[in-house]
């Protein structure tokens, strides 16, 4: 008989039917579970806190309610954990970062909401990037968060604790935010599949911003169904969101056979030079996506460097006017890294602000009409180069903060400027064993159709976490 502990490392799907037939309940199953948390803690440092006892009084509900019959769906029972930059009522929000006074939440976000509606079992927040800022997992004041394949390699960032927690099975998936790669960083120095959705698609209430005009909540899983259920637990329509959209939620787990039928893909041209291996992975999943859809041809992205700049711009002005006040008068609270990074927003011209988010919607239209004008799906790596170690991507180095951000971020960031779905998912690992990741760019609320290539890929390659 298949134990708890066994079933940490199974798919959603799976867990979810042993838990109906009672092979273990869902208290063996969190109880597994935070054994396994409290031995990695010291290692990995993934978790802001474990919440034990009270993961451990979600659970014994979950059962009480199975007793009964009483089933949620699909992820009733299911582990999971989210980024602390998400408000829960009782429960202090750090943010990462000590630049706020501890205090215990008022309101609990419209996301973690509708998983608690879900029946989903939630066993702590988790660690990250300071004040959401920061491709690394880098955090001076609750430990650097560390990778969950090699701990002496960054974990992503700046949904830090979201890659490295779903990494090494100490839950099922988790929620991040993604502003200039926060999601797709972290999933793919992970081996996970992350997916920053449509601008809009999810609801941001309660969820503390970088920067209002690009964030995007999404998950990240161990597979594309994995993702595609998480997703539909929370995307939808909110009226305490304003940016919120109300548009019609698929059911994107039972779409995942159909939603990739016909489709064209193509492949971005970029001026980013490609690390040998990940430009070998990436080849390599090119050829199986063109043998599944049809050959891949290759397009033009003329604007992929301004439309990074142009999300620099807007990321570091918003950012600023959130911050701008504790800079003046804590400044001793932020880390370096942050700090610096942030504090030139106050000096940006406000003619830069509006011309880049001005632009927006036309270099939108124009990338759509353009360089998407004859695919569905677009494709290109996550990041140009192999997972780096703690060392090599160290922020805190003098001078060396603006040239990791940007190396790290170089692919991602201007995706997240055009407000569009994109999914990473794994393409192989390195000459290190660390895993590489591709991104599937889609068309606006192309979810469906981005989670349905995403499987299939990964069967075609043969991908296994």
């Amino acid at each position: 008989m298949s134990t708890a502990a066994e079933a940490l490392s199974w798919p959603i799907a799976q867990v979810a039917a042993h838990l109906r037939d009672s092979t273990f309940s869902c208290e063996e199953l969190t109880l597994a579970a935070l054994e396994r948390a409290q031995k990695q803690q010291p290692i990995l440092y993934a978790f802001i806190e474990i919440t034990a006892a009270d993961a451990l009084a979600q659970a014994r509900e979950c059962d009480r309610e199975a007793a009964l019959g009483r089933w949620r769906g699909p992820l009733h029972g299911i582990l999971l954990a989210d980024k602390d930059c998400f408000e829960l009522e009782g429960r202090s929000m750090t943010v990462g970062s000590r630049v706020m006074d501890p205090q215990p939440g008022g309101r609990t976000a419209t996301a973690l909401l509708r998983l608690k509606a879900a029946g989903t079992v939630d066993l702590g927040p988790l660690n990250m990037n300071e004040m959401v800022a920061g491709p690394t997992g880098q955090n001076p004041h609750f430990g650097d968060c560390r990778n969950s394949v090699d701990p002496s390699r960054i974990s992503g960032g700046s949904s830090s604790g979201s890659g490295t927690a779903v990494g090494a099975g100490l839950v099922f998936g988790s929620l991040g935010s993604d502003t200039g790669g926060s999601i797709r960083l972290p999933a793919s120095m992970n081996g996970l599949f992350g997916l920053k959705p449509t601008y809009g698609r999810v609801s941001r209430s309660d969820c503390f911003p970088r920067a209002i005009s690009l964030d995007c909540v999404g998950p990240l899983a161990r597979s594309a169904h994995d993702c595609a259920l998480l997703l539909e637990a929370v995307a939808g329509w909110d009226p305490q969101d304003p940016s919120s959209l109300a548009a019609p939620v698929p059911e994107y787990s039972r779409r995942l056979e159909r939603a990739g039928a016909g489709i064209r893909i193509a492949v971005i041209a970029t001026f980013v030079d490609y690390d040998a291996q990940v430009q070998e992975a990436f080849t390599r999943l090119v050829a199986a996506a063109s043998a599944r859809y049809g050959a891949a041809r290759e397009v033009a992205f003329d604007g992929l460097g301004a439309c990074n700049a142009m999300g620099d711009i807007i990321s570091k002005v918003e950012a600023a006017t959130l911050h701008g006040q504790w800079m003046r008068e804590r400044p001793y609270r932020y880390s370096q890294a942050v700090y610096s990074r942030t504090e030139p927003g106050l000096h940006v011209p406000a003619v830069h602000y509006v011309e880049a988010t001005t632009a927006r919607a036309s270099v939108l239209q124009e990338f759509l009409q353009g360089t998407m004008g004859k695919a569905d799906v677009l494709l290109c790596p996550t990041v140009p180069v192999p997972v780096p170690t703690r060392a090599e991507a160290d922020m805190e180095g003098s001078g060396k903060v603006f040239g990791v951000v940007a190396r790290l971020t170089a692919l991602t960031r201007p995706f997240s400027y055009l407000g569009l779905p994109v999914l990473t998912m794994p393409t192989g690992r390195d000459g290190n064993g660390m895993p590489m990741g591709v991104q599937l760019i889609g068309r606006p609320f192309g979810e469906a159709r981005l989670l349905s290539v995403a499987q299939a890929l990964a069967t075609e390659i043969g991908w296994s976490a």
